[in-house]
């Protein structure tokens, strides 16, 4: 989570968990809010973590000596971990349980931060960001469902305002801290905010988290590997888009037909996972989602979307910081305005999806993402307030039209017993568009006008996930309630 935003489905895996209450497992209020607590710093780690490293990549690719192609594995080693393990790490939290997995994955977590802090080089960095992954793929999971499991449904509204405040609280001072922390210290201050707040998460956990529940469950392991294997080529071979126009004092470009081949091996193993998942005892993606057109249009549509907003925070930094010169801490506030338009007029547009519809909500939002987009890219020499907080703030609000209205869409698409899956898929599609977006950015980022280039895609995938929305969706699935 390199870039200052929420998953969009996360209060989908949260509300599918069976109520406690109906299963004789309800504890007491007391205990129930430290559990939150527990969750919400869990939580609060990987989106601090991703957002305060947003405006860390300049410094950081100027003290590591790193060109962009390599700075963009330090935030795709981990999402791509993230992306292609989540819904193996929720399976893991069903079968040993969500409290003991939140336990590993926070220590894991803020080991790997230590790591990364540590690192000497940038092969050193990447290598620990997976790692950071792959933890992120057990602490994600776990903490929404271990809410959902110690709240009853009537009293989950609450735990989740309480999350999501904190989530967008978390989210929004993460670049400015970002910017100071690394202003003034360095980049890496800004990997060891996490092993605290992972001791403080664990030390909650063991004291108050409840006995859990277990399932029996086995684990796509091949799955898993096959769609990590092709996610992988086909970001290395994004991110060598604009290589060709690398300064001579970068290392040699690879040749056109290694890109070429790269591309190819990670179309054949996407479909090489299509053809899996279709044979799996037990599937990440199972084929009765792949036939619900409306369920596959949303998961089209985010990919496209958060793929636009991706490109955009990655260009983002660097165009702040290189070009116009501003501190990180500077540049840091500079995404304010995007991040607490989200946090404090999401629930607002979530009640009015409630009463129009979510279907034109989600045509709406990102087509006025696209403005915002085409608005930067044109106003790219323009003073600050008008080449970049303006725009800014009309995404956010663009992203706080899109926000409730995926989650409900989502979750009306599907079966009640899938609710949680089809979140954790969505969830899924939203890191995926993360990975292809921040390889295509670093990409386009070598042409001289690789960040007109880049807003410019973005408004198009942006508009792409607008039609996606109208050409899949019927009114029905996402009707206004009542």
């Amino acid at each position: 989570m390199a870039q200052p935003y929420v998953e969009p489905c996360s209060r989908g895996i949260i509300a599918a968990e069976p109520c406690p209450r109906e299963l004789g497992r309800e504890m007491a209020p007391a205990r129930r809010r430290m559990v939150l607590a527990a969750c919400v710093l869990a939580s609060s780690m990987a989106f601090i973590d991703g957002s305060a490293l947003t405006v860390a990549l300049p410094r950081l690719r100027a003290d590591l000596g790193a060109d962009l192609a390599s700075v963009q594995w330090v935030v795709n080693g981990y999402v791509l971990a993230l992306a292609s393990l989540t819904l193996i790490g929720g399976a893991l939290a069903d079968v040993y349980g969500k409290a003991r997995m939140l336990v590993i994955g926070c220590l894991m977590f803020g080991l790997a931060s230590a790591a990364c802090a540590l690192a000497p080089s940038t092969a050193w960095l990447i290598a620990a960001r997976v790692v950071q992954g792959v933890a992120a793929a057990i602490v994600t999971p776990a903490s929404l469902a271990l809410i959902g499991a110690t709240y009853p449904r009537d009293e989950r509204s609450r735990a989740v305002g309480v999350w999501a405040a904190a989530s967008a609280l978390t989210t929004a001072a993460g670049p400015v801290l970002g910017g100071w922390l690394t202003e003034v210290y360095g980049w890496q201050l800004v990997f060891w905010i996490n092993p605290p707040l992972a001791l403080a998460a664990v030390g909650l956990l063991v004291a108050y988290a409840p006995e859990d529940r277990r399932e029996q469950r086995r684990f796509d392991t091949i799955g898993a590997a096959i769609l990590a294997a092709a996610l992988a080529a086909l970001a290395w071979a994004l991110s060598q888009v604009g290589s060709g126009e690398a300064p001579a004092a970068h290392a040699a470009s690879p040749p056109a037909a290694a890109i070429v081949v790269a591309a190819g091996l990670g179309g054949v193993g996407l479909a090489a996972y299509a053809l899996w998942e279709r044979v799996a005892p037990d599937p990440m993606t199972p084929p009765r989602l792949a036939t619900n057109r409306p369920f596959v249009g949303l998961s089209l549509a985010t990919l496209m979307i958060y793929a636009g907003l991706a490109i955009m925070f990655f260009l983002m930094p660097f165009e702040l910081v290189d070009r116009r010169g501003l501190s990180a801490t500077d540049a840091g506030l500079a995404f304010l305005p995007f991040t607490l338009a989200v946090g404090l007029l999401s629930r607002l547009f979530g009640a009015l999806a409630d009463a129009i519809g979510a279907r034109l909500m989600l045509m709406v939002g990102p087509v006025a993402a696209a403005a915002a987009y085409l608005w930067m890219a044109s106003a790219q020499d323009a003073p600050l307030l008008f080449g970049v907080i303006g725009p800014m703030t009309l995404l956010g609000v663009a992203f706080a039209v899109i926000a409730a209205p995926i989650t409900a869409a989502v979750l009306s698409s599907v079966e009640e017993a899938d609710e949680g899956l089809a979140s954790g898929i969505n969830n899924a599609a939203s890191r995926v568009a993360q990975l292809g977006g921040v390889a295509l950015a670093a990409g386009v980022a070598s042409f001289a006008s690789g960040y007109r280039l880049g807003l410019m895609l973005a408004a198009v995938f942006s508009l792409a996930g607008a039609l996606t929305v109208v050409a899949t969706v019927p009114p029905a699935v996402v009707e206004p309630h009542g």
